[in-house]
């Protein structure tokens, strides 16, 4: 690795004078993810200033007026180990400084951008964009308890009018056979049109509050490239990972004994995800509440950690609407597609 190439046994990236992306070659699957000529990780400035509702609005004119941001101050490698290398990269733009550090591991095929930005500007929209390589004429976007399609093109009055689209976690690109997924850790606005995908950045905005935006920022975007469409590449389960890291922490020898793999619940398919874990509001049970989002009809076996004596089918408020027969510390329930599903769990006292 270097301040013009950086490579593991995933990827081979190559970096032009102003640290953008002049290549992202898949190792693995032999392809080159972005398109001919164009930069990747790709920071655009545009001017920000809607007619109505500053803090909220985004008008489709906002993009006639745009800068890259290529004003380089620095590169350096920072990582050179076992598990990942770093590269950061500082840029300036404006008022505002721009430190970036692309990480690339050597057991994950996740490309990771972590960002420090110290943000001046006013009325300013900040977008990082992905020109990749895929024909599609929908994308996805992950939404609360599911995910919705939206088209990539602007062929109709309705599709123009839906250039800004709220995900969550992620968003993924695919054609037979092989996708792209832009995953992040706290940034909510997309904009997938003609191959091209962008992540919503910063705002600005002046109204209501003056200084909105402004000051330092920290935060995560990763490039995910798959085999596959979203559902066999395990998007949902990878944006997880970057969402919800794990951690490690150095402990005394403790008595007992735990199995090498522990889980509190647990899940026999990965069509289905465990969304919330907590204590009942109401009781010392315990409320485990989880989605379907591969619109798959299925038969699923919850494992809990301990023997359970009560099971519970909720609702949405914790209101028992049916007992669930349980052997041990298991429970088989069906659930539909995009269904949620909550249930009351109370494990045997320990003596």
């Amino acid at each position: 690795m270097d301040d013009k190439n950086l490579e593991n046994k995933y990827f081979t990236i190559l970096l032009d004078e102003n640290g953008n992306f002049s290549s992202i070659y898949d190792k693995i699957n032999a392809r080159e993810i972005l398109q001919k000529g164009k930069k990747g990780n790709l920071l655009q400035a545009f001017e920000d200033k809607p007619l109505t509702y500053d803090a909220w609005d985004i008008n489709i004119y906002y993009q006639e007026k745009m800068w890259e941001i290529n004003d380089l101050t620095g590169v350096q490698v920072t990582e050179a180990g076992p598990v990942r290398s770093a590269l950061k990269i500082n840029r300036k733009f404006l008022d505002s400084t721009i430190e970036q550090t692309i990480y690339l591991y050597n057991d994950i095929n996740r490309i990771d951008f972590d960002n420090t930005i110290d943000w001046k500007e006013k009325q300013i929209l900040l977008k990082a964009a992905f020109p990749v390589d895929i024909h599609a004429d929908k994308a996805t976007y992950e939404i609360q308890y599911g995910n919705v399609e939206r088209p990539t093109h602007w062929n109709t009055s309705w599709d123009r009018a839906r250039f800004e689209v709220c995900g969550h976690k992620w968003a993924d690109l695919s054609e037979g056979g092989y996708g792209v997924s832009l995953l992040n850790d706290c940034k909510y606005g997309h904009d997938i049109k003609d191959s091209v995908m962008r992540l919503t950045l910063l705002k600005s905005s002046t109204n209501p509050n003056v200084d909105a935006d402004r000051e330092t920022h920290r935060f995560i975007y990763s490039l995910y490239p798959h085999v596959g469409d979203w559902k066999t590449a395990g998007v949902t389960d990878m944006a997880y990972k970057l969402n919800c890291p794990m951690y490690a922490k150095v402990e005394a020898a403790h008595d007992g004994s735990l199995p090498a793999e522990f889980s509190f619940v647990s899940l026999d398919r990965d069509n289905v995800m465990i969304e919330v874990v907590k204590k009942a509001e109401d009781s010392d049970d315990t409320i485990v509440r989880l989605y379907e989002y591969k619109n798959e009809r299925a038969t699923i076996k919850l494992t809990c950690c301990k023997p359970l004596v009560y099971a519970a089918e909720c609702d949405l408020m914790e209101n028992e609407t049916d007992t669930i027969k349980v052997e041990e510390n298991t429970f088989d329930f069906e659930i539909k597609p995009y269904e949620i599903k909550t249930f009351k769990i109370r494990f045997q006292a320990i003596e």
